[in-house]
């Protein structure tokens, strides 16, 4: 048996260190397209079994065309860590002890480590102590969770239980957020029944700031049960509502307010830029991701919530054949899963292996590096930088003349930039523009990285520029 283990673990840890020794010069893009893969990988199932280490060697071979270097130094997609060391060898553990991490007395050692990493967390982001915190899959799961434990504190208050009877003849709760709110919240309030589309929306800076100003004015006009959204590092600027003003706002209505941090809540834990977040210890709920800067594996996310009675209300499940809730903790008491991996078990790994100064130490490099990428970038004729870097997002466009002209021009730069594979980036939509926008967030990243991006994004740029140049000739 324990050869067997060995044969086929140390193919799957050969193959894995292989893949990860290549990241710094493998193209930031696929070799082959998504319908290419789909013929690659196409077959019917075996009527019989196959040797376990061919299988996992017949998987990598076939699998390398499609992967991307998500954990490369040079991967500017999207607000995605790198899967570090720490994590990815305490993640294989996890799944080698094949714990259920729902109880707290069948899995004694990861329920009393998913406790100690919940007080660190809460530690290093310097939010309330008593808090507790659900581990979930990402943001969009942590934000349905934290706004249930809204629902079912502010219904209650209002004299209907919502865990018990639902929300048909509830009253209504008015949702209000700002215009520039991610998509993941507006998943989780469709998640939780109170929908997508039935919300107040607060107006919004160039940056994508909530305006405290007009948030008062929708609070005067309002009654009854009430919960405001804001967030904590905008998707494409990285700026951050107002946190001080938009909290006690809420406060004196009597509302729930929840901070969407998916990345910037990370911030907390730089001593310089703890003032991008200053007031939001005074919050109700919070959200915020392992997988992003905290480079831990996916998937890895954080509900934290102040009031630990509604979080667990709003979430707890039971049935005679598990074990009593008791006055312990219980994990699976804080999450909308039974069954569920120990995603602390990573989680404490990364925070071990860093420590408070190593998490501080990372976020400030990372955003002076987005620093360092926009300034290249900015000083090439024809190349703007539309925002105000404030953390570890730069957007990016390109050309000149009117709307389309620019927009055309960045889509061929992205389009460029991607089939080049020095690096990965891609477009997203901003204020009527369409722009290149790029995230910061490998610990893998390095300012020789940044410099070999950017001198790769000009390289596409100028060809962009000579080919349009030839087409106007």
């Amino acid at each position: 048996m324990s050869n067997e283990w060995n044969a086929v673990l140390g193919a799957a840890v050969a193959h894995a260190i292989a893949y990860r020794t290549s990241l710094a010069e493998r193209p930031h893009a696929p070799a082959l397209t998504y319908p290419e893969m789909r013929a690659r990988l196409a077959e019917t199932l075996p009527e019989t079994g196959s040797d376990a280490v061919a299988v996992i060697d017949e998987l990598v071979e076939r699998c390398d065309p499609g992967l991307m270097s998500i954990a490369g130094p040079r991967f500017f997609g999207w607000v995605m860590g790198s899967s570090e060391l720490p994590g990815v060898a305490a993640d294989l553990l996890v799944s080698a002890w094949g714990q259920n991490a729902a109880f707290q007395t069948p899995t004694p050692a990861m329920a009393a480590l998913e406790e100690v990493t919940e007080a660190w967390l809460l530690d290093i982001l310097d939010l309330p102590r008593t808090a507790s915190i659900g581990f979930v899959t990402g943001a969009t799961l942590a934000n349905a969770t934290c706004l249930a434990a809204a629902r079912t504190r502010l219904l209650l208050e209002a004299g209907w239980d919502p865990d018990a009877e639902g929300l048909f003849g509830a009253p209504p709760v008015e949702v209000l957020l700002g215009a520039e709110a991610h998509s993941s919240v507006l998943a989780a309030l469709q998640l939780i029944g109170f929908g997508s589309q039935r919300v107040t929306r607060i107006e919004a800076d160039a940056e994508g700031r909530m305006q405290p100003e007009a948030l008062a004015a929708a609070l005067a006009k309002g009654h009854g049960p009430r919960l405001v959204i804001a967030q904590a590092g905008h998707v494409n600027t990285g700026a951050f509502d107002p946190a001080r003003a938009i909290v006690a706002l809420a406060k004196a209505a009597d509302a729930w307010v929840h901070f969407d941090g998916a990345f910037g809540l990370w911030t907390r834990a730089v001593p310089a830029l703890h003032g991008l977040s200053d007031g939001i210890e005074g919050a109700d709920s919070w959200v915020t991701d392992g997988h992003k800067w905290l480079q831990v594996p996916y998937d890895c996310g954080f509900a934290i919530v102040r009031d630990r009675q509604a979080h667990q209300r709003a979430m707890t499940s039971w049935a005679s054949y598990l074990p009593s809730l008791g006055e312990d903790r219980v994990p699976s008491s804080l999450v909308p899963e039974l069954s569920r991996r120990a995603r602390a078990v990573p989680v404490w790994a990364m925070l071990k292996t860093l420590g408070r100064q190593g998490v501080a130490e990372l976020v400030a490099r990372h955003c002076a590096e987005a620093r360092q990428l926009a300034t290249r970038l900015a000083a090439e004729p024809g190349i703007a930088v539309l925002n105000e870097v404030a953390i570890n997002q730069v957007l990016v466009e390109f050309g000149t003349g009117d709307s389309a002209a620019r927009k055309a021009a960045t889509e061929r730069v992205i389009a460029g930039v991607q089939a080049d594979g020095t690096c990965f980036a891609a477009g997203a939509g901003w204020h009527g523009r369409w722009v290149m926008r790029l995230s910061v967030s490998s610990a893998a990243t390095t300012p020789t990285d940044i410099d070999r991006a950017a001198a790769a994004i000009i390289a596409v740029w100028r060809q962009v520029q000579g080919a349009a140049g030839t087409r106007r000739s």
